[in-house]
Parts: C-alpha cells; sequence; structure tokens
C-alpha cells in the first residue's frame, strides 16, 4: 500500500474522557508519509503535545457520529501536509478509528506559493492600474497641449494683425477727427469692427480647446463652417500640404456644438497632416446621406438623414489591423513624443454624443478617409432659427421695460447701458451681487436680469440668478461672460428661463437677445 495506514484507540485522559488516543498499528508508509518513526505504541499527547487537540476533535467526532470524513491538515511536529480519510471501526465501543493518509507537502506548497503569487499580481495589476491611470491624465494634458501648441504660432501672427489693424484703424479715426474729415471714419471704424471679430472667433477656438466655455448644440450650416476654418487649418498643416474643399449644394443643416466640430475637423485635417510627412493634399468633403437600415446599421447610425463631413488625404494609409484600432483611446503609430493617440478618439466620442458617427475608410498606400456622420436638423426648424438671426435694425423697447445690468467691468457696463437706453429700455447698474439684490429689491420689479458670472463680493452671477429668481421666479436671466465658467454654470446645465453669452459679442445680436428674452417674460 503507498499511503500511510494507522488504526488508533482513544482512552480517557488527565484532560478527560477520550482525550487522548493510542497508535495500535501502523504501516511502512506511515514513516515515509507522516515523518515519524515506530509509530506504534505511541500515544498522541506525547508525540504532538501542542497540536493533539486539534487532531482529536477530527478524529473525536467520527468516533462519536460514525461519520467518515475526509480533509487535509498540516501535522505541524514534521512540517508535512496530509490529506487524510478516517472512518470508525465498528462496534463502537471498541473506541477505535482507521486513518488513511498521503503526503502532499510538494502539491499543498505549490498551492500555497501560486495563492501568493496571485496574490502579488493582483497587486502589482492594482499599482499598474493606478500608474496607468495617471499616466491617462498626463497623456490627455499632453495632447490638449499638443493641440493647442499646434496653433500658437499661427494664433499669435493672426492677433499679431489683428491688433494692429484695431490700432492702425483708432490711431487714424483719431488724426481724421483732428482734421475735421469725420466722412471718412466709417471705414476705419469697419475695419476694427472687423478685427474684433475675428479675434473674438480666435479667443473661442483656443477656449473651445482648454474646455472653459459652454458650449451649446445649435443649427450649423457645414459648409459655412468649413469655408470658415480653411484658413486656420492652412496655417495649421503648413505649406507642404494643400488643402481642398468640396462643399454639396443644398446641404442640409445638422444641430451640434459648433466648436466641437471645429476641433474635431481640425484633429482630422492635423491627423492627415501626420500621415503625409513628405507633402499631399487633403480634402474636406460635405454631402447629405439617406441611410437605410443596411447602411445605417454599417455606421453604426440608426436609418434617417445625415450631413457627412469627410476628411482624406494622400499619405501612407492603414492596414485593417491599424484602422480597426484606429478610434482607441491612446493608440497611436506615431513615433514617441509625436503624439499620443487621443485626437480619433475625441472626434469618436464627439460624434456619438452627437448622435452620428465616425468611421474610417483607409488601404496602405492609398491614402485615408474619416467620415463624421450627424443627424439632419428638421427643416422647420432651421427656418425659425434663421428667421431669429436675419440681419436688420435692432429692435426697440415696446414699453420701456426695466432691466436689471450687472457687471463689474465699467466699460462693459457703460456700452450695454447705453445701447439699451438708446433703444428705450429703462436700465439699472450693479457693479456686485450684493448691491444687485438690493437694487432689485428697493427699484423692482424688473423684465430682465443681465448680469456676468464672474462677480467680486462673494456672490457670482449663478448665486445671484438664483436668489433673484426666489423672488421672482418667471424672471427671464442672461449670464454675459469672457468665459463660461463651468462649474458656475454647471457645466452648461442651466435652469429653463436661463441663458448664456459670450463676450465679446455684436451690440445689435446683444440688443435681439434681450427683445427675445422680454417676449418671454411677457408671455
Amino acid at each position: 500500500m503507498d499511503e500511510g495506514f494507522c488504526i488508533i484507540e482513544f482512552f480517557d485522559g488527565p484532560h478527560g474522557p477520550d482525550s487522548d488516543y493510542i497508535h495500535l498499528e501502523a504501516n511502512a508508509a506511515y514513516a515515509r508519509h507522516a515523518g515519524i518513526e515506530n509509530v506504534v505504541g505511541q500515544k498522541l499527547r506525547e508525540m504532538v503535545g501542542d497540536e493533539a487537540d486539534a487532531w482529536i476533535e477530527r478524529y473525536g467526532k467520527v468516533l462519536r457520529t460514525g461519520e467518515p470524513i475526509r480533509f487535509q491538515q498540516e501535522l505541524v511536529a514534521t512540517g508535512r501536509f496530509l490529506e487524510l480519510a478516517a472512518v470508525r471501526i465498528e462496534p463502537p465501543n471498541r473506541k477505535q478509528v482507521a486513518v488513511l493518509f498521503q503526503d502532499i507537502t510538494a502539491r499543498r506548497r505549490a498551492e500555497l506559493a501560486l495563492a501568493e503569487l496571485n496574490t502579488t499580481l493582483e497587486r502589482q495589476v492594482e499599482e499598474r492600474t493606478a500608474e496607468l491611470m495617471a499616466a491617462e491624465e498626463t497623456l490627455r494634458h499632453s495632447q490638449k497641449m499638443e493641440a493647442v501648441g499646434q496653433l500658437t504660432g499661427g494664433l499669435a501672427h493672426d492677433f499679431n494683425n489683428i491688433l494692429a489693424g484695431i490700432s492702425g484703424s483708432l490711431e487714424v479715426m483719431a488724426a481724421r477727427i483732428a482734421q475735421g474729415r469725420v466722412a471718412e471714419l466709417d471705414r476705419y471704424i469697419t475695419a476694427a469692427s472687423g478685427a474684433t471679430r475675428r479675434a473674438a472667433s480666435l479667443t473661442q477656438r483656443l477656449l473651445a480647446f482648454s474646455r472653459r466655455q459652454t458650449l451649446e448644440p445649435k443649427p450649423v450650416a457645414a459648409n459655412k463652417l468649413v469655408e470658415g476654418m480653411q484658413e486656420l487649418i492652412e496655417r495649421s498643416v503648413g505649406p507642404a500640404i494643400a488643402v481642398e474643399t468640396a462643399g454639396a449644394a443644398g446641404l442640409w443643416t445638422c444641430f451640434v456644438d459648433a466648436d466641437q466640430l471645429e476641433n474635431a475637423l481640425l484633429n482630422l485635417c492635423i491627423n492627415a497632416r501626420d500621415a503625409m510627412p513628405d507633402g499631399g493634399k487633403i480634402t474636406i468633403e460635405t454631402s447629405n446621406r439617406w441611410m437605410d437600415e443596411s447602411s445605417a446599421q454599417q455606421r453604426g447610425l440608426t436609418p434617417g438623414q445625415y450631413v457627412s463631413i469627410c476628411v482624406s488625404d494622400t499619405g501612407t494609409g492603414m492596414t485593417p489591423e491599424v484602422a480597426a484600432r484606429a478610434f482607441d483611446p491612446f493608440y497611436t503609430t506615431k513615433p514617441m513624443g509625436h503624439g499620443t493617440g487621443l485626437g480619433l478618439s475625441m472626434v469618436y466620442g464627439f460624434a456619438g454624443q452627437s448622435g452620428g458617427a465616425a468611421r474610417i475608410y483607409s488601404e496602405p498606400g492609398q491614402g485615408s478617409m474619416v467620415c463624421i456622420y450627424l443627424p439632419r436638423y428638421g427643416a422647420a426648424d432651421a427656418a425659425e432659427q434663421a428667421r431669429e438671426i436675419e440681419k436688420g435694425e435692432a429692435p426697440r423697447s415696446s414699453a420701456g421695460e426695466a432691466i436689471l445690468l450687472v457687471d463689474d467691468e465699467p466699460l462693459i457696463r457703460m456700452l450695454a447701458s447705453e445701447q439699451l437706453e438708446a433703444l428705450g429700455y429703462h436700465v439699472v447698474e450693479a457693479e456686485d451681487g450684493a448691491s444687485a439684490l438690493r437694487l432689485f429689491e428697493s427699484q423692482g420689479p424688473f423684465d430682465l436680469l443681465i448680469t456676468d458670472v464672474g462677480l467680486p463680493g462673494g456672490m457670482n452671477g449663478r448665486q445671484l440668478a438664483e436668489s433673484i429668481r426666489a423672488l421672482a421666479p418667471d424672471l427671464e436671466v442672461l449670464f454675459v461672460t469672457g468665459y463660461a465658467e463651468n462649474a458656475v454654470l454647471n457645466h452648461g446645465h442651466l435652469d429653463s428661463g436661463m441663458h448664456v453669452m459670450t463676450k465679446p459679442f455684436q451690440l445689435d445680436h446683444f440688443a435681439r437677445r434681450v427683445k427675445a428674452l422680454i417676449a418671454r417674460t411677457d408671455d
């Protein structure tokens, strides 16, 4: 018999009834498995006193109940792990138990080593996961800085040109006024205003990259957006890359966040540039797409009408394996230090959040094309939106409505107040939240609250609006700010009746917005 075997007999001892046992029989394999020689005639408590109670408990239960058991236990005295089976020898009054066992020390140690290894691996995985999360945050920041860095040179050049245009126009206007030649001022006023609008556009683009403005979806004419970005794209990709556009006639309107769409388009063009280190051509193409069930399913869309914006290049192209992973976060085939792999994943996420999708079409050596599919905006809604922004004379007040204007910048307050008063509104000004609240209580009621978001004195614009609307729940609120502080504005999720305009803005646009909001209050 290869297994160790013995018969034990219980007897009463100093520790109580059946508190010890003696080995009556044992085979030769006993010593080999248990590590104890000449066991016959030995008493348990004399052999292994410190661990005797554990063995008595095991075998004593077999003796009392007659139920066989199988178990594993360490024989501490010899350092052996044993796998054992025990059965009572009948009749019970013989007080004997037969034991069959084998040494499993090697297996047990392997199991313990494996368990320790698993624990170590789990700890290492946790540590590695924490490192990867920290690296991910670093890479996200790096990607943002990379995108901004690619624009810095062009933006600095543009801002210097804009400032030169504004300051030059002002100097010429001052000279013409001194000479009495006021008839020529319109030309320079128009030039300075145009330069200001260009500066505002560039500023908003930077804020969009740094996620420091409140971005709201609205009807967007994709052709016009692409046309407006062409100069910026050409500057970003460099002179070795030709940029062509092919806008579809009668292109539908889409309902998206225009700033994020610009961000996505720029990311695609920069990616295309990187695929053409020796120069080439980027083509930006728009079109209307009817997606039936089959076409929609292939692109991960629901059937319907979509506007597609595709960016294609004449670069190196991608293998099917690379194209399949291109939208994965942090996946990149660029050399170390030349990209983080976040650009396409940001495009993919933006398209999905907008109710659309993004897809890649590419072959090695044949270039690549990335298409963004965006849902069509309802024609009736688009027409209504167009009517709202029609050009024309700024609308005047119909009944001398009262407006509470709050801004800590005196120049902004003066310009806005003069524009509104010229249109027939009654304007009450305040420079901080506390004084605005006092004026509302003492000089109200008001038909509209216009407030900056970042105000001094411990009460920001959002808190002021909430305090005033507690007194006048139906009052419309217009936040105006240099950048919409997302935390203050609840990350863009404003309550009903609250609206945002970002500085700088055209005063006639501002007047139209005021008129529309007062009309809502009157309704």
